[in-house]
């Protein structure tokens, strides 16, 4: 009788890890629109495959990447701006199904307007790392996920300290713990939003860089947000702490219990098991982890 292989757990966990880091980056942009609006962004996955086509494209025709990450992020910023003051401030004070209804409209007009002006053929996107495997103590870890981490992991540290820091950031703390608290003290809610809705532009776009370069750009690319779901639900939908935390737990249970339990149901279970387990954790934590309980005065 073997023993228990300690080394290959290991690298499957870190495998899981990683892969839970570029979970985390796409949940982050559901959570700086929900803290500060109280909106369940779903078009954040159709601003994610914006962002990886115009990127693309412009890279196709000559463009060099630091050119052409400067002018993406320009059209993500003017973008998420527009969404916010054509689609959403029209909605204020308007039931939580309205906004959300209205999210999931415009994540159709997205993906709608993309397949109309770059088509629907599948583009490759080469970030210049090699999905390569890396020894670090007998564990192989992809080259690729160690440099998405990074990367993903730089940003969260860039947005945590822009937002603690910045005259601006401070604002949006202001608005996220009390709206009317913030307008009573003469914050500026249209500038807070619209400067909130450009900083979640730039998340759609380093995600859609990186899920992009991983595994092509395609319409499949805005379904990424579902992965999204599980890990606000275990982290909290208004926390960015949350976001991190839940998007390593999603990560880690799914690759580990693919590799250890999948064979009892078949296999497969990756794509589902990271939602079963956010079911049970709806029923016992409705909050998540880090998010902040509801309560109502009657």
């Amino acid at each position: 009788m073997t023993g228990f292989d300690w080394l290959f757990f290991t690298e499957v966990l870190v495998g899981g890890l990683l892969s839970g880091v570029m979970y985390s980056l796409v949940a982050i942009g559901f959570v700086l629109i929900y803290k500060t609006s109280g909106v369940l962004n779903f078009a954040q996955g159709a601003m994610l495959l914006f962002a990886a086509l115009t990127f693309v494209s412009l890279t196709e025709r000559g463009i060099n990447f630091p050119l052409a990450f400067v002018i993406t992020f320009a059209i993500m910023v003017a973008l998420g701006i527009a969404i916010e003051r054509a689609v959403l401030r029209p909605l204020v004070n308007k039931p939580p199904i309205t906004l959300f209804m209205a999210t999931l409209g415009l994540s159709y007009v997205l993906e709608g307007a993309a397949q109309l002006v770059w088509g629907t053929q599948v583009h490759g996107l080469d970030l210049g790392i090699e999905d390569l495997p890396f020894d670090i103590g007998g564990v192989f870890i992809s080259q690729f996920d160690i440099f998405a981490a990074a990367v993903a992991l730089g940003l969260v540290v860039a947005l945590s300290l822009f937002f603690r820091y910045t005259r601006i950031g401070l604002g949006f703390r202001a608005v996220a713990d009390d709206q009317f608290a913030a307008l009573a003290v003469g914050l500026k809610l249209n500038w807070i939003w619209a400067s909130v809705w450009a900083a979640a532009g730039l998340v759609a776009l380093v995600a859609g860089l990186l899920w992009g370069a991983r595994s092509g750009v395609q319409f499949s690319l805005s379904l990424i947000v579902l992965k999204a779901l599980p890990v606000l639900v275990l982290g909290g939908f208004d926390s960015i702490l949350g976001a991190i935390v839940g998007g390593l737990l999603v990560g880690a249970t799914e690759k580990l219990a693919e590799v250890y339990i999948g064979e009892y149901f078949g296999g497969g279970i990756e794509s589902w098991f990271a939602y079963a387990v956010a079911l049970v954790f709806l029923l016992i934590r409705p909050a998540g982890l880090f998010g902040q309980k509801l309560v109502e005065r009657v």
